[in-house]
């Protein structure tokens, strides 16, 4: 984006295509409030009230809309903002948007507008990115956890920390520049300060692995070999029937994945019956090998045997590929049972697909497993970008510390310092590359 496109007038939707009760186009720059009377039969737009209005093409009546006027810096952009509520069909937006477009907006680039918003100060950056979290959030519970950042949660703590050594830092500075006047920090006082910076940053990095499973997600992969009722099992999972069954061996040829919300985002993956026989022909070959790469990867795997038949060769083979990962076994099939149950493998989870006997029994099993991953430890929620500011950060301090304990040179400590502040500065944004911002906003969608 170059200078002058900075202080053009945008325009986008935002809200999803589709029909609909209610579609917006937002409108963000010095233009905003021209264009928006301009194409409307109102006479005034008051800033901070609601509008009723018609959006017109020349004589032509587009729709009756509600419109909201927002005066910079008052407005999510920190820019004169109007956004325009009309009815949701995906043709009616489309309309409105042509229209903004022809009377002297241009079309919004990705994240656009929250891109105005951190450079115009009303976020920070771990807050804009935080804006991106939210709305793609895959579970209740990560949108929650992104609200946090939003609301500022990292950006203070992150806050603290560098006024905590810029500080320290200051103190430095000022024994080095006058040291008639000012004494130099005693080095005891610099490796407490810096101790207690370190356990801060380490605190925010124990929940990295946390934030990952939350924003990616933990992959569960139904095994076993054909019959057993794995694509049954994967149906009854979503409450949806997403995956063919039918009594014939090898209906599965390929993996199938779906989301699940556990609390943690699940991608649930059907895998084809893994099995060994002469008539295998090519493309079942194919997908019994990515049905054992799936495994592989998979953070738990569900093993799926017929209770009714018991543990076979082919289901021991199956289970030693995946005994050594988290896994929980299965056994289907009990409403056939006409002896007791007798429990093969320790800790087997009993379930009938079709009777939905033990459905819930096994889905809490596999929340209790999946919710470990996160260590229920989300105080701060931090994405790959910040988690490498944060290292950096501790790298730099731990080098000022080593330094301070062997009381090197104050003015060598002072440079690891300003490194260490510059790293908590890129995750809120005061230094930053248009090389990095550009690639952050990148992944929005336009009209956000």
């Amino acid at each position: 984006m170059n200078i002058n496109q900075e202080f053009e007038t945008i325009a986008a939707i935002s809200t999803p295509l589709g029909t609909g009760g209610v579609g917006v186009i937002r409108i963000s720059g010095d233009k905003s409030f021209d264009i928006a009377l301009k194409i409307s039969n109102r006479k005034d737009l008051p800033a901070g009230k609601i509008c009723h209005g018609w959006i017109l093409d020349g004589e032509t009546k587009v729709d009756e809309v509600v419109i909201l006027p927002f005066k910079n810096p008052n407005s999510y952009t920190g820019e004169d903002v109007v956004e325009i509520q009309c009815h949701g069909g995906v043709n009616v937006v489309r309309n409105i948007l042509d229209v903004v477009l022809r009377n002297g907006a241009r079309m919004a680039e990705r994240g656009e507008f929250t891109k105005r918003a951190f450079l115009n100060k009303k976020l920070d950056l771990s807050q804009a990115e935080a804006v991106d979290d939210l709305i793609h959030a895959k579970t209740s519970n990560f949108a929650i956890q992104s609200a946090k950042n939003l609301s500022g949660v990292l950006a203070t703590k992150i806050n603290e920390i560098k006024a905590e050594i810029f500080e320290t830092t200051s103190r430095i500075v000022a024994g080095i520049d006058f040291p008639e006047d000012v004494a130099e920090p005693e080095y005891s006082y610099l490796i407490e300060r810096f101790t207690k910076s370190l356990d801060e940053i380490n605190k925010i990095l124990a929940c990295a692995k946390s934030s990952d499973i939350l924003r990616q997600g933990v992959k569960v992969a139904i095994v076993g070999r054909p019959n057993v009722g794995k694509s049954s099992l994967f149906n009854a999972l979503l409450n949806l029937d997403r995956a063919i069954v039918t009594d014939i061996a090898g209906t599965t040829r390929d993996i199938i994945k779906e989301n699940l919300d556990l609390g943690v985002a699940v991608t649930l993956i059907d895998t084809a019956g893994i099995r060994e026989d002469e008539n295998i022909d090519k493309v079942e070959e194919i997908g019994i090998e990515y049905s054992k790469q799936s495994a592989q990867e998979a953070d738990l795997n569900l093993f799926l045997y017929d209770a009714n038949v018991g543990i076979t060769d082919e289901d021991k083979e199956i289970y030693n590929i995946i005994k050594i990962k988290t896994h929980i076994v299965v056994a289907n099939k009990i409403d056939l049972l006409t002896t007791e149950f007798k429990e093969e493998i320790q800790n087997t989870a009993r379930l009938s697909v079709y009777t939905k006997d033990g459905l819930d029994d096994l889905k809490e099993k596999m929340k209790s497993i999946v919710c470990q991953f996160s260590l229920e430890e989300t105080e701060f929620i931090t994405n790959k970008r910040q988690q490498s500011c944060l290292l950096r950060c501790k790298e730099s301090l731990e080098r000022a510390l080593q330094a301070a304990e062997m009381e090197e040179l104050q003015d060598m400590i002072y440079i690891d310092l300003k490194s260490a502040l510059l790293s908590l500065d890129e995750i809120t944004g005061e230094v930053i590359t248009d090389d990095i911002l550009n690639n952050i906003f990148d992944h929005f969608c336009i009209g956000k």
